[in-house]
């Protein structure tokens, strides 16, 4: 077994019986069952130090060889808002223009989506995601390892996090994303995964309806 002087330390959990064990993850699950896409916002500020402490917890998110490849670009200013929904909202209409297929269009027919994107300038703050494909320090170039599945779970993390902040979020992923590398500044090595606005939802916000699949329909018993 290793010891502490071997860059180890000690680990345990806070046990629970069974019925605190389920009351708690039933309380987390009602609650992130009440966490919807919003595209509809109010410009209202959110506290900076809640945001920080939204990110810090995505950034306890398990990474391939703690890589932690990520980094979250917090946007305020109206000015690179504007820029990246004009950008968005380009790609945007090239996707339903010309790259979406039928299926995928009668897909999306129920959710009321299109190319226009103006919440992205509503909000108060848009987080962008940006995925580490290699590590980048002082020119060397070293491997990073599960990038795509780290960034997702971290990406969950933060989503968590801020809905239990009582923010609204929505995950947009325009198609290329190159641009908002561009626009940000970002390094080489530093890949666009997902834009979130996130703010309040406005008092005339709605959203689709829908059903989520039953337990029967997405666990299986081996």
């Amino acid at each position: 077994m290793s010891s502490a002087s071997d860059g180890f330390r000690p680990f345990s959990l806070a046990r629970h019986g069974e019925a605190d064990m389920l009351r708690r993850v039933r309380t987390l699950r009602t609650e992130l069952d009440e966490r919807r896409s919003v595209r509809f916002f109010t410009d209202e500020d959110v506290p900076d130090a809640v945001i920080d402490e939204c990110i810090r917890t995505a950034g306890t998110a398990p990474s391939g060889a703690n890589r932690q490849p990520w980094t979250f670009v917090v946007v305020r200013d109206r000015e690179v808002k504007r820029r990246i929904r004009l950008a968005a909202e380009e790609e945007e209409r090239r996707f339903y223009e010309q790259r979406i297929s039928e299926e995928w269009r009668e897909a999306l027919a129920p959710l009321g989506t299109n190319h226009e994107k103006p919440f992205l300038e509503t909000v108060p703050l848009l987080i962008v995601v940006f995925r580490h494909a290699f590590g980048l320090q002082d020119g060397q170039r070293s491997t990073n390892y599960y990038t795509q599945e780290s960034v997702g779970i971290a990406v969950g993390m933060l989503l968590v996090a801020l809905h239990r902040a009582g923010l609204a979020t929505l995950t947009h992923t325009p198609s290329p994303m190159g641009f908002l590398g561009e626009i940000l500044g970002r390094p080489p090595n530093e890949k666009a995964y997902v834009l979130l606005p996130v703010g309040y939802p406005s008092a005339d916000c709605v959203v689709p309806r829908i059903t989520r699949k039953g337990l029967d329909e997405i666990r299986v018993r081996v």
